[in-house]
């Protein structure tokens, strides 16, 4: 228990900061847990990263998931799904049950601004941290190069899909300076869990139309197995599913609400829950969660060990290498295309952002005390 306790602080300390989306995440993740904690090397986070990026569902969350799993178990991943899920999904409930308003309130919106410019500086350390693990020669280097101008020229999910597929081959053909590992025991994918995500995919819809909670669970679930990619990517089938229960206005106010609090933007669901059950909040809230969250997590429960087997083979070594290369060019696109101008608006945010990429990687500062100073620079901000 008192490793599930770890866990718990551990994933709950990162719910309560992560801002800047999923890309962001992985950033706070690899800093975190592979860095500082060492509960995993660069070689097995990157492997949890690619199957992530190759399921639907919540990339980044099934990327917490994944590590959950790996230090405590079952029990230990859904300690961190819901540490890490918690602060955002209460924020966001409360936010719909009490009808709340996007009122100005400087202190809140100088520490959200601190944090921003805080999430840059941590995806551009993972960007830098990864590009210097996982491309060291000239394929993997023009794989990043042209991943990143491709996925900054045209942003969609099918694209992201397209631009990894393609480097798991072009990393197959030409990848060969890499060694295979030793496979002790082949495992095999776990039937179970994927027996339950697809009977619920199947069945699910036939009893949508019982009661306004079927509805809402039927929902979520079917855009949880659906939507490759995570974040934002998202959205587009959300709104579309739910188009005869939530209007174009409240769903906008979800998504701007969304972006505002750290953590998952699947937490989305936990807004249009309580909006959807407006007599239930709560109740609905937790549905709509834990229905877009659970597909995910069933495909990570379903192919974490298989998959990890598999990548010991050097055949599949080398598309993994083609593939880690590629999901830098992502998280490149995603800093040059979101997150940094979504938070540095003039040269003093730019050199903010160096100064703690400095702090970060050089003085080597705490995590939590750089993020106090970035609080800090925030309020300063916004009130001077």
């Amino acid at each position: 228990m008192k490793n599930i306790f770890d866990i718990f602080i551990k994933f709950l300390a990162l719910g309560l900061v992560s801002f800047g989306g999923p890309m962001a995440h992985i950033g706070y993740f690899q800093k975190r847990f592979v860095e500082q904690l060492k509960w995993l090397d660069e070689q097995s986070y990157s492997k949890l990263l690619a199957l992530s990026q190759f399921l639907p569902g919540p990339s980044s969350s099934q990327v917490g998931f994944a590590i959950g799993l790996k230090r405590g178990g079952l029990l230990g991943a859904i300690t961190a799904f819901i540490a890490f899920t918690f602060p955002s999904f209460i924020v966001l409930y409360l936010i719909a049950s009490f009808s709340l308003t996007e009122t100005e309130n400087g202190l809140i919106e100088g520490i959200i601004l601190g944090l921003k410019l805080f999430a840059v500086v941590i995806v551009a350390d993972a960007t830098i941290s990864m590009f210097k693990s996982f491309c060291k020669d000239n394929i993997t280097i023009a794989i990043f190069a042209i991943s990143t101008l491709l996925l900054i020229l045209v942003s969609s999910a099918f694209i992201q899909i397209l631009v990894l597929a393609l480097a798991a081959i072009v990393g197959k053909i030409f990848i060969e300076n890499v060694k295979e590992e030793e496979v002790i025991e082949q495992k095999k994918t776990k039937k179970l869990p994927l027996i339950i995500f697809f009977a619920l995919l199947l069945i699910l819809p036939f009893f949508a139309n019982s009661s306004l909670q079927m509805q809402i669970i039927s929902s979520f679930y079917e855009v949880g197995s659906l939507v490759f990619g995570g974040g934002h990517v998202v959205l587009p089938l959300l709104e579309q599913n739910l188009q005869a229960l939530v209007s174009k206005d409240d769903f906008l106010l979800a998504y701007s609400f969304a972006q505002a609090v750290p953590g998952p933007m699947f937490t989305i669901a936990s807004y249009l829950g309580a909006n959807i059950m407006n007599e239930g909040a709560f109740y609905g809230a937790l549905i709509a969660t834990l229905a877009i969250f659970l597909p995910g997590f069933l495909l990570i429960l379903a192919f974490s060990e298989s998959f990890e087997s598999y990548s010991k083979k050097k055949n599949v070594l080398s598309a993994l290498a083609g593939v880690n290369a590629a999901v830098v060019g992502l998280l490149a696109s995603v800093l040059l295309v979101s997150v940094g101008p979504s938070a540095v608006h003039s040269a003093f945010d730019f050199i903010i952002v160096g100064a703690g990429l400095v702090l970060i990687r050089t003085v080597k500062l705490p995590i939590l005390l750089t993020i106090l100073i970035f609080i800090v620079i925030g309020l300063l901000k916004y009130f001077f």
